[in-house]
């Protein structure tokens, strides 16, 4: 697997915040600060000629301040959101020895005050109030800071978040508390086996180089020792911000609706005045690992019982042979799936499932990696040395044949057709991109540099695989089997691992590996477009909507032709419905073997349709299988033809099947070790849906998983199904009944097999339970992987309908900035803390979840302790501030898609929640626009407030029993359970789920919006 084009900064990030679906919103006012003219002294250098996309209308313009700061400016009047990033050169390689996760530290520090603006809030408040998120991340050698908000709102946005760089606070009670923060934080990470990795990586490179150091940082980094030491972190935090924060190491993108003349003049006001410290970004020029630190093999033992073996050989500084990109080439082959690949080989020796390779710059100079990342099958961690001697066997193949010029070629070719034809980012993830791309490329090429190359440089690529040597191999070999073994422990993460020199006598064979057979070069690309053209409508009018072209017994065709992103595009959704697959954990669990021994099958197949722009998924859920494809048009019906081929013509792989079925089941085993937010969530959706097999009744049913069973199960779910199926993008309606067509000739061959259609109640959506009126129900449970626990409180509302789903989302949104100000800033409950809308089965409510050190009796109790006070909040709110609550939602609403795909899955929702509203957002939007604040006061009352006599509330707790949570303290339990009566009643707990939902009724299924029938009820064309 590898990423031709990418803007992604590589490296581990820390976020900021995690509730990040934060109000919007649309007013017709101007920003609170005035234009003004633009200064012309202030700008250095100005960029007008910047390139870009043929499909691109947007507006560019580079600058460089006089301060030296590096901007561009992106001027789209059609915008429905505005964005800003501003990424600074400095990381955490930067922090103070004595200091570890100082970076981090300042990150999370500068969103609290700055002497403009002395709020700890202020910056979000406002953001919130007008419709916008924020973020930031913390990486080795840079941090990132971003946010959106409604268009006319960016001045003063950018007016706030201007001032981090200027004159911070970093006030010694925000310093207090935000260390808990960060902590909090760590401790999320700590049984994570990614962060456990990748630090493990860093603590055993040359410990005098800023690449070993621990870069998250904790209370006792931050608090604890420094004390001890006499050190002032308060202190520390202004140095490091007035040394490193300087304007010369700074780069800012900013996203919207005015003209560049505008824009300019916004940055000008507000960014002119960073000092320029002139301090140099640091660079790091020795490699962190060196000859004493190659040769070794680590194996290291996870959380989760997965195993991985990771090949890393250090790379040179590459920067400025951008254009000829020629880690690119060497990483299209080795991470290439396709026919005599060496994924391929692997997989038929039975020893892996997947691989990934690339290049990794980890930090600016030489700080650089190449990695490959081989999933172990249960055979094949036994077989790490045969997996080496394989790779370097193929890395002989490619030095022996030398670089080729048309394998550059064709990268180059599909980098360009896709640049071509590169539609809208969200604002936010453009400004993300952009500004890293300032640091990295000429002004002129920040667009178009990170994804085209250009140059063919034979020598670099040799040069390159000059260090893909085993003189130069570290060896990460990750599994449970090492648990016997490991006699070590890294220091931030205790991950148990044991290291050993690789003996000379293997280090011989792998310098000389000589070849296999079984490894060549891939084939030329066959699935590259060469027809670009732009389908004109075969009627007077396009539809605005799906519509539906086709409907009898056996399948019913949603058509929309696409006249808005007007790229040479495709997206075709089919819904294969049958009860069979969820009809019992069996029939799920071979459904699901079905879906991945289908898509295993095809993947040297589809991987060449997959670099040139043609992607593919295959699904199993409750309702039967889907199968979407999209990407460029020209091919499509190809790719089409041969997967139906594939589906109805399948054999099983034995061998496959045995290594599937082992990784199938480890993953449900594997949940145990999930975060316990993500418990929370999942035991909420099994308490309240009406049909769900839960992940141990699908692991005690795994034992009938049997080749003989699913050679009996495929035909039986191909034999009876109801197809649903979506054609949206550049086809004309007669092109779409083809690829339809298709479909339907695959499955019944030429009429040779018949399907038998399914009843129209066989297609009925399941239901959700309607909890009772003033209940309040408890479900806890253990986890003992975690040091936190969690607790998710839902507030069910009812069933969906126009009216509820605004008073539901317009509530949600007045409460979302306040729970997380209260709940995360002022209370420290943890660094987790969430609350949103729940949706499923056409049921709905308000959750809150906060992922916390305190027990969750006490966090519930806090939650509802918050939404009392939202009661005077809520009394006292002044008619201007609920009306720009209503503006944020209904700019959310409002905000069009960016990407055809993601429209089409707007569709698709609609569909397949058989409401087909695909009108959805402006009629909702239509209603909200009247909703009045004493309807809110009245829907809070009902639904949320502990006095309502028809509140329905159900809490699921899950209770930490590690070492050090919260569940092992039982002084904390007793004085807990005290504090939740002071303000709830006591609850009912739920100790037998099906007991729990056998007493409850079921809410109706919603009607579909309109005069549409549902699935299988036939319509009239």
């Amino acid at each position: 697997m590898l990423g031709i084009c990418s803007f992604t900064k590589l490296g581990r990030i820390s976020i900021y915040k995690l509730s990040s679906q934060v109000s919007r919103q649309l007013s017709s006012s101007f920003g609170e600060a005035n234009m003004t003219i633009i200064n012309k002294n202030s700008v250095k250098e100005r960029y007008d000629s910047i390139k870009k996309s043929p499909n691109d209308k947007r507006f560019y313009r580079g600058l460089i301040l006089n301060n030296e700061m590096k901007v561009l400016l992106i001027s789209d009047p059609t915008t429905d959101k505005s964005a800003a990033s501003l990424n600074v050169q400095i990381g955490h390689l930067s922090d103070p020895d004595e200091l570890p996760g100082l970076a981090h530290f300042c990150e999370h520090m500068l969103f609290l005050g700055t002497a403009k603006y002395p709020d700890l809030n202020e910056y979000h408040a406002y953001l919130s109030q007008h419709g916008g998120i924020a973020n930031a991340n913390t990486n080795l050698d840079c941090t990132n800071y971003y946010f959106d908000i409604t268009p006319d709102y960016l001045e003063g946005a950018l007016d706030r978040f201007s001032q981090f760089f200027i004159s911070p606070l970093f006030t010694e009670s925000a310093t207090e508390l935000e260390m808990n923060a960060v902590n909090s934080e760590h401790e999320k990470n700590i049984a994570n086996d990614s962060w456990r990795a990748d630090q493990l990586d860093k603590s055993s490179a040359n410990p005098n180089h800023p690449y070993s150091k621990f870069g998250t940082g904790n209370r006792d980094t931050l608090d604890v020792t420094p004390k001890k030491k006499g050190i002032n972190v308060r202190d520390e935090l202004l140095k490091f911000h007035n040394t490193w924060y300087s304007s010369n190491n700074m780069a800012l993108s900013v996203l919207g609706k005015e003209n560049l003349d505008d824009l300019e003049a916004m940055v000008i006001n507000m960014f002119a005045e960073v000092e320029n410290k002139n301090v140099a970004a640091p660079e790091w020029p020795e490699h962190p690992f060196n000859n004493d630190h190659f040769g070794h093999k680590w194996f290291i033992v996870p959380i989760k019982d997965v195993r991985t073996l990771k090949m890393v050989f250090p790379l040179p500084d590459l920067r400025k042979y951008y254009r000829s990109s020629p880690a690119i080439y060497v990483t299209h082959l080795l991470g290439h799936e396709g026919n005599g690949s060496l994924l391929s080989a692997l997989k038929n020796a039975g020893w892996s499932n997947s691989l990934v390779a690339g290049s990794r710059k980890a930090a600016r100079g030489n700080c650089n990696f190449f990695n490959i990342i081989v999933d172990l099958t249960e055979d094949g961690i036994d077989h790490v040395d045969d997996i080496v001697t394989l790779t370097f066997q193929y890395i002989n193949m490619l030095r022996s044949k030398g670089p080729i010029e048309w394998i550059f070629d064709e990268c180059k070719q599909i980098s360009q057709m896709d640049f071509n034809f590169k539609e809208k980012s969200p604002p936010t993830s453009y400004v993300n991109s952009t500004v890293y791309a300032l640091h990295e490329y000429p002004m002129e090429e920040v667009l178009i540099a990170p994804c085209v190359p250009t140059e063919w440089r034979p020598d670099l690529i040799d040069n390159i695989m000059e260090h893909l040597v085993p003189e130069k191999i570290r060896i990460h070999v990750v599994g449970k089997a090492f648990t016997d073994i490991a006699r070590e422990s890294e220091f931030w993460y205790q991950t148990k691992f044991d290291k050993i020199k690789i003996p000379d006598e293997v280090m011989k064979k792998w310098i000389a590996p000589g070849f296999n057979s079984d490894l060549k070069i891939p084939d030329k690309n066959e699935f590259i477009p060469t027809n670009f053209d732009i389908k004109a409508n075969e009627n007077s009018k396009i539809d605005k909507y799906p519509v539906i072209i086709e409907d009898n017994q056996l399948m019913r065709v949603w058509f929309k032709q696409d006249d808005e992103f007007r790229v040479p595009k495709v997206n075709l959704t089919f819904d294969f419905a049958s009860p069979l697959t969820y009809m019992d954990p069996i029939s799920y669990n071979l459904a699901y073997m079905y879906i991945q021994l289908f898509k295993d099958s095809l993947t040297e197949y589809t991987y060449n349709a997959s670099l040139a722009g043609l992607s593919w998924e295959f699904t199993t859920g409750k309702y039967g299988v889907i199968l979407v494809i999209g990407g460029y048009h020209d091919k499509n019906q190809i790719f089409l033809r041969k997967i139906m081929d594939k589906m109805v013509n399948f054999t099983i792989d034995k061998q496959r099947f045995n290594i599937l079925k082992e990784n199938y089941i480890r993953s449900l085993k594997n949940f145990e070790a999930e975060q316990p937010y993500q418990h929370a969530v999942y035991y909420l959706a099994v308490l309240l849906a009406e049909q769900v097999w839960t992940k141990d009744e699908l692991l005690d049913a795994s034992r009938y998983i049997t080749i003989e069973r699913l050679e009996e199960f495929v035909p039986q779910l191909l034999h009876k199904m109801y197809i649903e199926c979506l054609v949206h993008g550049n086809l004309t309606k007669s092109e779409a009944l083809e690829a339809v067509k298709i479909v339907e000739s695959e499955l019944t061959h030429a009429g040779k097999r018949r399907i038998i259609p399914l009843l129209p109640r066989q297609l009925m959506l399941h239901r959700e339970i309607s909890l009772e009126d003033g209940c309040h129900y408890l479900y806890e449970i253990e986890n003992k992987i975690h040091k936190s626990s969690c607790t998710e409180v839902y507030y069910q509302s009812g069933l969906q309908s126009t009216e509820s789903n605004m008073h539901l989302e317009l509530l949600g949104r007045i409460i979302q900035e306040p729970c997380f100000n209260t709940l995360r800033t002022k209370e420290q409950l943890g660094y987790i803390v969430f609350s949103g809308i729940r949706r499923s089965n056409g049921a709905q409510g308000l959750r809150v979840i906060v992922q916390s050190d305190r027990h969750p009796q006490y966090v519930e109790d806090r939650i509802e302790a918050f939404m009392e006070t939202m009661l005077e909040e809520l009394t006292n709110m002044s008619d201007e501030e609920f009306n720009r609550h209503k503006a944020s939602l209904a700019t959310i609403r409002l905000e069009k898609p960016k990407m055809m795909c993601t429209l089409s899955a707007v569709f698709w929702n609609e569909i397949t929640n058989q409401q087909y509203n695909f009108d959805r957002a402006n009629i909702e939007v239509a209603y909200l626009m009247t909703i009045t604040k004493e309807q809110i006061l009245s829907f809070f009352k009902e639904i949320i407030h502990n006095k309502s006599p028809i509140r329905r509330k159900l809490a699921v707790h899950i209770v930490s029993m590690a070492n050090g949570g919260a569940g092992l303290d039982e002084t904390n339990v007793d004085k807990n359970v005290e504090s939740v009566n002071q303000i709830s009643s006591l609850p009912t707990r739920v100790t037998d789920i099906v007991a729990f939902k056998s007493s409850q009724s079921l809410y109706p299924l919603l009607k579909p919006f309109g005069n549409v029938p549902r699935k299988g009820q036939r319509s009239k064309l």
